[in-house]
């Protein structure tokens, strides 16, 4: 006997209830806790050179509580990077400066470089995660604002890090010539494209390697908390050999197999987690985009998304066979 119409579509819907709330479950119990590391491998060296080892953090939003993902990000020094590339968010709470303190303290005196997000300067406030597919976030009128010289005191005079907020610096590691510009947050405007050529020029006319034509040639990185188009192609233009960037979450809640839902940028969506190729005026640069280790304390869930740290190894461009 066949149930009538109306039993079929009531015990249709409850099953889509059902695992609605277990994907949910999933994403806030689980998933969003369920920290990664993605490894990634770039031939940009000067032949010949020793690898470096480069660990890529984004968009930590970390809140006092989250003793877990401190103790994670404490247990990644293991990896002994030779380089630290930070690209912003790092709060995610008023008094989020005490857990980012020691999750990153076992990184003291390792090199590093930081740009800032949104949320390095305004606490997280509730938005409609509904909005992230209509448009990119806007910032609210009723903004709370974050301790971000203490911050940057932390970065640069404790643990040692650059500062690349619309600025450029140039390191040598391992034998190898890094040039080193970034951005502040594009999400919100603060990228100032117009004093990047500047900034490299004096960072190239003031390194110390800058008489020195026997050495490497130098290797570009760009570092940017949102990947906007318009910064992706000014530092391609700029010489850029790889950019690192976040922001993006990776889309946070995802369909598996599928590119990101949302991006909050105007970056492709396929293009929003992951190793690829930027492309402008005929050159091309290896883009990594972070999905990030963090979410806002308003929107705790991940779904085929997990958090991320990633080590991205910097070869020589070259390959031996022998």
């Amino acid at each position: 006997m066949t149930p009538p119409v109306g039993t079929t579509v009531a015990r249709a819907t409850g099953i889509a209830a059902a695992v609605g709330l277990g994907a949910f479950a999933w994403g806030v119990l689980v998933e969003r806790n369920r920290f990664t590391i993605r490894h990634e491998v770039l031939p940009i060296l000067d032949p010949g050179t020793r690898p470096i080892t480069v660990l890529h953090l984004a968009d930590l939003h970390m809140a006092p509580w989250q003793r877990g993902k401190q103790e994670w990000l404490r247990s990644l020094a293991i990896l002994e990077p030779d380089l630290i590339v930070n690209t912003g968010d790092n709060l995610g709470h008023l008094d989020g400066l005490d857990g980012v303190r020691f999750a990153l303290e076992p990184f003291v005196g390792v090199p590093g470089v930081f740009v800032h997000g949104s949320n390095d300067y305004y606490a997280p406030e509730f938005k409609n995660p509904a909005r992230y597919f209509l448009a990119p976030s806007a910032r609210s009128a009723k903004t709370t604002p974050l301790n971000t010289a203490t911050l940057e005191e932390f970065f640069e005079n404790t643990l040692g890090w650059l500062n690349l907020n619309n600025n450029a610096r140039a390191v040598e590691l391992r034998g190898s010539r890094l040039e080193l510009f970034g951005v502040n947050d594009a999400h919100r405007g603060w990228d100032r494209l117009d004093q990047l050529p500047g900034a490299i020029d004096e960072m190239r006319q003031n390194v110390g390697w800058a008489d020195d034509r026997t050495g490497p040639a130098a290797v570009a990185i760009g570092v940017t908390h949102a990947p906007y188009r318009r910064v992706l192609d000014a530092f391609v233009t700029n010489g850029a050999d790889a950019i690192f960037a976040g922001h993006t979450h990776g889309g946070q809640v995802r369909i598996p197999g599928l590119p990101a839902l949302v991006t909050n940028c105007d970056i492709p969506s396929e293009q929003a987690q992951g190793l690829s190729l930027w492309r402008h005026a005929r050159r091309a640069a290896y883009l990594n985009v972070s999905a990030g280790i963090g979410t806002s304390i308003y929107a705790p869930v991940r779904f085929a998304c997990p958090p991320e740290a990633v080590v991205v190894t910097l070869v020589a461009d070259d390959f031996s066979y022998s």
